[in-house]
């Protein structure tokens, strides 16, 4: 019942989140707004046991994207022009796609239902089995290391290329060697 109110707890923040970053004009705060979100949600994958997504949540969503948010800040200004022009047909496509995703979560088993199919197929195989097959005695380390070692290794290519591409997007300059300062050629 406490892990059921914290994550309604989570959920109202992000909720709370989503609609001040939509409301706000100073986009400094709205970067700000957008960086607690990305926070919240990988919070939100650690209590529901998806720390590697909560990881790649936290640095590129947290780290990378508010570097980026904050850098494009940087170059046009802080603050939104107001709209032109009404903004109902967005806000119409937003709400018949959420409809969509609702309702395609209707035939979906409940949260943490023993009887789902997931839970009598591959669990019980990866259980029983993955002690024998890889040699690592922890079940969640051999799924993360071993059966999906290609997934893990393309969520860290995914952080060190927005890694590398901030770096490049801040325009590091090399350092000079000592002694070669005032060298003309």
């Amino acid at each position: 019942m406490l892990l059921e109110s914290v994550n309604i707890f989570l959920l109202a923040l992000l909720a709370v989140t989503a609609i001040a970053a939509v409301r706000l004009r100073d986009l400094f705060a709205v970067a700000m707004m957008f960086g607690i979100y990305s926070l919240l949600a990988a919070v939100m994958f650690v209590l529901l046991d998806a720390v590697d997504v909560a990881f790649t949540e936290a640095a590129v969503g947290v780290g990378i994207s508010t570097v980026l948010m904050l850098g494009t800040i940087g170059l046009v200004g802080r603050y939104e022009r107001g709209p032109v022009r009404s903004s109902l047909l967005p806000l119409a496509v937003v709400v018949a796609t959420g409809a969509a995703l609702i309702y395609g979560t209707l035939d979906m088993p409940h949260f943490g239902d023993p009887t789902a199919p997931v839970h009598q197929h591959v669990a019980p195989a990866y259980i029983t089995e993955s002690p024998q097959q890889t040699g690592i005695p922890n079940v969640v380390t051999s799924i993360l290391a071993s059966y999906r070692g290609y997934d893990t290794l393309g969520e860290l290519a995914v952080i060190f290329t927005a890694g590398v591409g901030v770096l490049a997007l801040l325009g590091l300059r090399r350092r000079k060697r000592p002694g070669k300062e005032g060298v003309r050629q």
